[in-house]
């Protein structure tokens, strides 16, 4: 945008699309810096999304979730800061911070308020003529049925990608039935704490797909349960699209983040105590219903088909919605969906949380200048974000709106090594044992499940 433009849009609020972690962050660094935030939340709470996975704690601490710019606006209201090297459930960093940061926030959060459209005023994607010069519009769509049309300075899309979980299918398609078979398919970590849920659960086979983080903690969930009083019979099966190695449970009692480590590990022991059988270079290809026992069969692009299960838990990541940026020219890595600038550096067959190199406006940025995906949103596929890069990428983008480049340029981040953080990195190859990803194997001792390790990714 040239200087006019700039001059004649800076009345304008900048649009913060997702009221989750890095959104109100964002919304708290524009508030700093003098700018108005304008923060648009599809949910009907701050933090909807973060809500929906309450019962699982993160393997963060408290101080590696919270933002000290965002702590600065909550400090006068009286809000008590938690204890920093506490683990915090999402119920919890939700309640605790996230709510209050809303709240501090006032007017400038709008809840059930969905965007369905992002471009230049009057210009389609198409049109080069005068574009700089526009400010932005985006489309709302309201939980009352009303729609909108806000002209902002800046867009930072902070929606990220709970909302488009991956799909069974081992060619990134839904497998031939899994829609069909919806009712018993569930792409979120079961929240086993819950009556209805749990009875789900117990005493049942469930098939758990995936090789990530919340893999492990479904996993670690079931174990937990085949051990109770109601869980006779509980037993998973896990499959793996790629072969076990020392890598497979992460980077165990070497990993710089114990609560993660421990999660490999309580995955570990599901296996190595019974609870759970392993089933490795599986990549489904159909899921069909069994007409003798009504269970359902998973049949892999090899022609294996499994025993029949009663359950299906599908981990396989996520992944950008970008439909309602269809207007926007945005410069995406073709594999990632990640910011060109930014996907070498997250590369999940490279990188793991702690290997990614610290960045902010200038990996973050696109074409169509203005426009910035942060959060989980801004690593598209990729596995590996932690909450504090975002909160690092929403200062540096934040500083570059205001004009402070030198701020934007000077990216300072420490990131906790890993072994691995999960993925789909080379999941066709069993890394060879020994290898830089074997995040010093697993070896150490198991955690005890009695205390609450169910961490996911933040």
């Amino acid at each position: 945008m040239n200087a006019a433009a700039a001059t004649a849009s800076g009345h304008l609020p900048v649009v913060v699309i997702g009221a989750g972690p890095t959104g109100l962050t964002a919304a708290a660094h524009l508030v700093d810096r003098g700018i108005e935030p304008l923060v648009l939340e599809a949910g009907t709470q701050a933090g909807a999304a973060v809500r929906a996975w309450a019962h699982v704690r993160l393997f963060s601490t408290w101080g590696e979730v919270m933002d000290r710019t965002a702590e600065k606006l909550l400090a006068p209201t009286g809000w008590a800061k938690p204890d920093p090297g506490a683990y915090p459930t999402g119920g919890d960093w939700a309640e605790r911070y996230l709510q209050p940061l809303a709240e501090v926030l006032g007017d400038a959060v709008r809840l059930g308020a969905r965007v369905t459209g992002v471009s230049r005023s009057g210009r389609d994607r198409t049109v080069d003529a005068d574009r700089g010069a526009k400010p932005f519009t985006v489309h709302v769509a309201h939980a009352d049925g009303r729609e909108e049309r806000i002209l902002a300075r800046a867009v930072i899309d902070a929606s990220g990608t709970w909302s488009t979980p991956g799909p069974a299918g081992g060619d990134g398609l839904p497998a031939l039935g899994e829609r069909s078979a919806a009712d018993r398919i569930s792409y979120r970590v079961p929240d086993l704490g819950d009556p209805v849920t749990r009875a789900r659960y117990a005493g049942r086979r469930t098939a758990v797909i995936g090789s990530g983080a919340s893999a492990f903690t479904a996993l670690a969930l079931l174990a937990e349960l085949a051990k109770a009083g109601d869980g006779a019979g509980t037993h998973a099966t896990w499959i793996l699209r790629r072969g076990i190695s020392g890598s497979t449970f992460g980077g165990g009692a070497a990993d710089q983040l114990p609560a993660r480590g421990a999660l490999g590990l309580a995955a570990k022991a599901a296996v190595d105590e019974g609870h759970a059988d392993a089933v490795t270079g599986f990549r489904t290809d159909a899921v069909e219903c069994d007409a003798g026992s009504g269970g359902l069969v998973l049949v892999a692009e090899d022609g294996r088909r499994l025993d029949p299960v009663d359950e299906l838990v599908v981990l396989t990541g996520f992944r950008p919605d970008l439909t309602f940026l269809e207007e926007l020219r945005l410069g995406l890595d073709e594999r990632l969906q990640a910011p060109v600038g930014l996907a070498p550096l997250i590369d999940p067959n490279q990188h793991s949380c702690g290997t990614v190199y610290p960045h902010g406006v200038k990996e973050l940025s696109h074409p169509e200048a203005g426009v910035y995906l942060v959060g989980m949103k801004s690593y598209g596929r990729a596995p590996t974000f932690l909450a504090l890069t975002g909160y690092e990428q929403v200062r540096s983008v934040v500083a570059a709106i205001a004009g402070d480049h030198a701020s934007a340029e000077r990216v300072e981040l420490v990131l906790p090594e890993t072994g691995v953080c999960g993925g789909a990195g080379l999941f066709d190859e069993s890394a060879p044992e020994g290898s830089p990803s074997d995040g010093g194997g697993c070896c150490g001792d198991l955690p005890d499940l009695r205390r609450p390790l169910r961490p996911a990714a933040p």
